[in-house]
């Protein structure tokens, strides 16, 4: 498979997957952008151990862990001035309160439901996870009845 092929068929794919752990478009973007760089950059070492779609989520999660990292250890004082969130014009409404209920998870739950609605297969969840396909099935049940908990409350807010 040629990167291009990669890019058109991940790129959407591993944006959400973002989206999921950054709840903020722009970032999301540039994490995507890093993730297919690191693809770019690794693609010749690709050892088909694994799904290339698996190997891509992986690096794709790594980065977004890396990034909450950082900015977790950035001093308050020297965060930048927040502007108000515009919505972008083409977002629908009801995506992005899944979006910020996705990112109020616990980051591996927040990965688990997210390669969950890309429909990866719960076998590959687990092999980037870590975690025993059985322990995969039985988190997806408990996040998506948690997200849809506060999928209700915020749904009365609004």
């Amino acid at each position: 498979m040629s990167f291009e092929e990669i890019y058109d068929t991940y790129y959407s794919k591993i944006f959400r997957l973002c989206m999921g752990y950054m709840n903020d478009h722009d970032w999301a973007q540039d994490v995507t952008q890093e993730t297919f760089i690191t693809v770019w950059q690794k693609l010749s070492q690709f050892r088909n151990e694994s799904a290339i779609g698996t190997w891509i989520y992986r690096i794709a999660s790594n980065h977004c862990l890396r990034q909450l990292e950082k900015q977790s250890k950035m001093p308050k004082a020297e965060m930048p001035v927040q502007i108000e969130d515009k919505q972008p014009p083409d977002t629908d409404t009801q995506v992005q309160l899944l979006y910020k209920c996705i990112a109020e998870l616990p980051e591996i739950d927040r990965i688990i439901i997210s390669l969950e609605l890309e429909d990866v297969k719960q076998a590959e969840i687990a092999n980037i996870v870590g975690l025993s396909e059985t322990n995969i099935r039985v988190k997806v049940y408990r996040i998506k009845e948690r997200l849809s908990q506060k999928f209700k409350k915020y749904e009365h807010q609004y």
